[in-house]
């Protein structure tokens, strides 16, 4: 008995590994249902798909053949279209059950639009209605409240993780459905311009061989964080102190050639290499989570992401708040001498720094004149951790520890 016992809290075990190790994958949902493979198809022609995986609390709304072919028979581009779709999923889950007990009847449910920071004031949001005998409507908050899409069923409910609903016809909105440059035809130094970077906006813009570093990048990927104005504005007398290679590389330090959502930065702690990476000159920065925020550190300081401009695959574009320093540039804060050990201590071992591999890429090599000190005033902040390299999946490590060590205890 106590053998069956032992075997069954085993199979629990690898099965709870299993749960906390794989998420949710809405192709595979949805392949269930022919009805709507031309939604399907076109979550992963626009990399939607990707972007609900990462998520871990979403609704989805799924649009069947019939209303996927009168949405497309108005033409919209391929962009334009993955903004109407982001508009279909909403940030919150909304199972079958809970769309007839919303409290007071109705709902303003955030979308992935409104999270891409494209979408201006209400125009991301998706209101619910639960009328009188079981009707639920949708309608896009801009839409002046209107009503013309209504709950047909539920597809697929992994509770509190996905729920995949069916709705009757697409979402209306002006916002959404205007027409949306490709990536290539992006103004990143406008976006930045427009919520509060311009200064940067504007040192990049008069920096020839940095921008188009950033334009090579933009169709293949592209992450950058730009300091706000202030801190840049007073930056500035250092930038110029600098010669026109280091000038180059400074800028280009703040753009990752990959596409990063708030997310991926999130769950992706450690060394990040950057536009500026070439060979021997590393310009890396580590990635860590301070609670919810997200923080970007060198051998100098340490900056904090404070907004999402932009995230809209392939690009992304956030806020932070001070100028990130790289150590390629710029003088360490001066850290206090430790205190003479005792003579009969023996010296503790050197530690040996890790190595990041750097993406190769055409970059001046920087001047031999000696880096320039940091910013008057700043204040010595943290250096970055050794640790910080690596990535941490918290929550699948904590199920395996505490499923072996139940099966431990009743052996």
């Amino acid at each position: 008995m106590q053998q069956r016992q032992h075997l069954v809290l085993l199979i629990f075990s690898v099965f709870l590994l299993f749960q906390t190790s794989n998420g949710h994958n809405i192709t595979r949902l949805l392949a269930k249902h022919p009805s709507l493979s031309t939604f399907n198809h076109y979550l992963t022609l626009t990399h939607l798909a990707q972007e609900i995986n990462r998520r871990t609390t979403v609704t989805v709304l799924a649009l069947d053949n019939t209303a996927m072919s009168a949405l497309l028979a108005k033409k919209p581009s391929i962009y334009t279209l993955k903004n109407i779709l982001y508009l279909h999923v909403l940030l919150d889950y909304f199972g079958a059950k809970k769309l007839h007990q919303i409290t007071n009847g109705t709902a303003l449910a955030a979308t992935m639009f409104q999270a891409t920071g494209v979408a201006p004031g209400v125009a991301g949001f998706v209101n619910i209605t639960d009328f009188k005998g079981g009707k639920v409507g949708f309608g896009a908050e801009d839409n002046g409240g209107s009503m013309e899409s209504f709950f047909v069923k539920s597809v697929e409910e992994i509770p509190y993780n996905i729920s995949v609903i069916q709705i009757s016809k697409a979402l209306l909105s002006a916002v959404a459905e205007a027409p949306t440059p490709g990536p290539s035809e992006l103004n990143i130094t406008g976006i930045m311009s427009a919520h509060g970077c311009k200064v940067f906006a504007d040192t990049l813009l008069a920096n020839h061989e940095a921008m188009g570093t950033y334009e090579d990048n933009v169709n293949g990927g592209l992450t950058v964080f730009c300091p706000l104005d202030d801190p840049f504005k007073a930056f500035l007398p250092k930038y110029k102190n600098l010669t026109a290679p280091r000038k180059a590389s400074f800028l280009e330090f703040f753009g990752v050639p990959v596409y990063q959502s708030l997310s991926m930065l999130k769950s992706n702690n450690g060394l990040m290499n950057t536009l500026a990476t070439d060979g021997a000159s590393k310009f890396d920065f580590t990635v860590q989570n301070e609670g919810e925020d997200v923080t970007l550190k060198t051998k100098v300081n340490t900056v904090k992401i404070t907004g999402t401009l932009l995230d809209q695959e392939p690009v992304a574009i956030y806020s932070i708040d001070k100028v990130l320093m790289p150590r390629e540039l710029f003088k360490p804060a001066p850290t206090p001498a430790p205190a003479p050990a005792p003579e009969e201590a023996a010296d503790a071992p050197k530690g040996s720094k890790s190595k990041s591999k750097s993406k190769s890429k055409s970059a001046p090599t920087p001047e031999s004149d000696s880096p320039a000190d940091s910013p008057d005033g700043d204040p010595a902040d943290e250096t970055a951790d050794g640790n910080a390299a690596v990535s941490f999946q918290s929550g699948r490590f904590v199920a395996v520890g505490l499923s072996f060590l139940l099966v431990f205890l009743l052996l």
